[in-house]
């Protein structure tokens, strides 16, 4: 799981972001309201941890302009009061669940493994270890750096990672990438698939996309 923390307290944010990433997860942490509500529109994320008191934007704004939008990633909502009127408005601006500080860590992230139960994955999303497919919006990213691919190198590389670990060939390369426009004796297949692997794999360092002679190519789920 990948969350945004957003709180001035910037000691606080800290430790909700190394105690995230110490649990497995991924965490990025922003201090002000403008800026939480710039990360929180990225279509990666899944969950998102906002104090109601920010700088710039407070946390209902920020919470009520993203709903506005359609982002219906779950936000947990920090309040240093428990008073009654405080919890309704944060739940009526658009949150999905609210914790009166100071907090334990492990309620948080109970709170927010509760709330990813309870939401279906209608992104469409694909991921495969760090890599991570929008085809929505036509992005992809590895490791949190967002590649740069082409239309069709974007398109080889989301057949191979709708079939991890599963051998593609190229003639379902051929029909699903170029629609038959190009045929099995030309090199266009094996180009594309070389410079997805540059950008997939070489710039990181990686070996994902490995060759299966005589049969086409894989998406290693291991690597």
């Amino acid at each position: 799981m990948h969350y945004l923390v957003v709180d001035d307290e910037t000691r606080l944010t800290d430790l909700v972001v190394r105690y995230l990433t110490e649990s497995g997860h991924t965490a990025e942490g922003r201090y002000d309201g403008p800026s939480a509500l710039a990360a929180a529109r990225d279509p990666r994320l899944d969950g998102i941890v906002l104090d109601v008191m920010l700088p710039g934007t407070d946390g209902l704004e920020v919470c009520r302009t993203l709903r506005d939008e359609g982002v219906d990633v779950p936000v947990i909502l920090l309040t240093a009061r428990g008073a009654i009127s405080e919890r309704v408005a944060g739940l009526d601006a658009g949150a999905d669940d609210y914790l009166v500080k100071p907090f334990a860590m492990e309620e948080l992230l109970a709170r927010l493994r509760a709330l990813s139960r309870r939401r279906p994955d209608c992104s469409g999303r694909l991921q495969v270890g760090d890599l991570v497919l929008d085809p929505e919006q036509q992005r992809a990213w590895r490791a949190d750096v967002e590649l740069d691919l082409s239309r069709r190198e974007f398109a080889v590389l989301r057949v191979l990672m709708e079939n991890p670990g599963r051998v593609v060939g190229r003639l379902q390369l051929l029909d699903e990438v170029w629609d038959g426009e190009t045929d099995l004796r030309s090199n266009a297949i094996d180009v594309h698939v070389s410079k997805v692997r540059a950008k997939v794999d070489r710039a990181f360092g990686r070996t994902t996309i490995t060759t299966v002679r005589g049969r086409g190519y894989r998406l290693e789920t291991a690597a």
